[in-house]
């Protein structure tokens, strides 16, 4: 469905929720909401790949040589990652990951 589609249903389109509450794309607000999205879905991302691999958040720190806790703020999306520790991580649950530039 489209925007206008929703908006006869009396349905508010998602963007147009967001952008109310954290402002335009390109606003500081806006850009800070979006990045802790894609910083939520690495964590997640990271999680299911974990558990698929039977691991636990202290086995894995131990596998790489950080701590759990570390590892917990990433998957809970509160912390900033460096590229190499990221592909470090996946590295020792047996994953690659790339990326798309969009």
């Amino acid at each position: 469905m489209n925007n206008e589609e929703l908006k006869t249903m009396g349905c508010t389109p998602i963007e147009d929720l967001i952008t109310e509450d954290f402002g335009v794309p390109g606003t500081a607000e806006r850009d800070n909401f979006e990045n802790s999205c894609e910083a939520f879905i690495i964590g997640e991302q990271l999680k299911a790949e974990r558990l698929k691999a039977g691991m636990t958040q202290e086995q894995l720190a131990a596998k790489i040589g950080t701590k759990k806790s570390y590892i917990s703020r990433i998957e809970n999306g509160h912390t900033d990652i460096q590229l190499s520790t990221l592909f470090k991580i996946f590295q020792g649950l047996g994953r690659k990951i790339s990326f798309t530039i969009m």
